[in-house]
């Protein structure tokens, strides 16, 4: 069996409760030790406390896990070599048995194998910057484009070329939303530049939701909220800090998957950790949001509240 399902999980969705499904590769290469294992509980803790029940995905000796208990989430978070696990790489970590931190990509792969709804993330993947030659584009968009579902983040990541990330998406159907703002966040900040269709609040969000599903539309919907604003940065700062990490990592040769975890650690230690403050804010209020949403999901439709 490919899937292993918490029991936690497999009940709840057994229940039609709400679940939110929760990648892994922000705990094991988003964010520096110990701040990761902090985090994953309290990402976990955040979609409780809005009444759904949170599955953290990984793959864990030759299974694809929907759901970690309290021991496999402090293993995953501590290990010192963990694979960064995108859709194609799950055959080989099951084969070999080894240790994968799935990314959005996975992860949305696996929720909708097993029937989760809603899944929450940090920042998209999406076009580096000189994609339209390289063709250097996470699997991630492609992936969202194949998969229905809802996906909670706080834009594309600041280290992306935002605004072609955005044209791909929308070639891909993918419907990106922005929940009470109209500009893309921009992940360590609240600002882009570039526009977004805007929804307000949960019971219009929902039924958008709703309607999506009636269409029977393939493809996920991206629900983008700003980054808390007590944490979040100027988006010159962070502009300063991606062109710093950038010219570093080219220095070092750092390219391809790496570099994204190379840059992260790069703009953490150069803004004092300012930038890993934000990362840790914006994933407890995706979660919290995306627990909302999947509460409300799971409840009939004259009952949202």
């Amino acid at each position: 069996m490919a899937f292993q399902l918490l029991p936690e999980v497999a009940q709840a969705l057994a229940r039609r409760q709400g679940v939110v499904a929760l990648e892994s590769t922000l705990i094991c290469h988003g964010l520096p030790r110990p701040h990761n294992a902090a985090v994953a509980v309290a990402l976990e803790e955040a979609v409780r406390e809005r009444g759904a029940v949170p599955a953290t995905v990984a793959a864990i000796e030759g299974r694809v896990n929907v759901g970690l208990s309290a021991t496999m989430l402090k293993r995953l978070a501590s290990a010192p070599q963990v694979a960064k696990c995108t859709t194609r790489d799950l055959p080989y970590l099951l084969a070999t048995g080894g240790l994968g931190a799935t990314t959005i990509a996975a992860t949305a792969f696996a929720a909708s194998r097993v029937g989760i709804k809603v899944m929450a993330t940090g920042g998209l993947g999406g076009v580096h910057l000189g994609g339209e030659l390289s063709l250097d584009v996470s699997a991630d968009l492609e992936e969202l484009a194949r998969r229905q579902l809802v996906v909670v983040c706080s834009g594309v990541k600041s280290i992306l070329d935002q605004g072609r990330t955005l044209e791909r998406l929308e070639t891909l159907g993918v419907q990106l939303i922005g929940y009470r703002c109209s500009e893309l966040p921009g992940f360590y900040t609240a600002e882009s530049g570039l526009g977004v269709p805007a929804i307000d609040g949960l019971e219009a969000l929902c039924r958008l939701i709703r309607a999506h599903e009636a269409l029977g539309l393939p493809g996920a919907i991206v629900v983008a909220q700003p980054p808390p604003a007590e944490s979040a940065l100027a988006k010159a700062a962070v502009d300063d800090l991606v062109a710093s990490a950038r010219a570093a990592a080219r220095e070092a040769g750092i390219a391809g998957p790496a570099q994204t975890p190379f840059m992260l650690a790069h703009m953490a230690e150069r803004s004092r950790g300012a930038t890993v403050r934000v990362n840790r804010a914006l994933a407890i209020a995706n979660a919290a949001l995306a627990g909302e949403i999947a509460r409300l999901l799971a409840s009939p439709p004259g009952e949202i509240a």
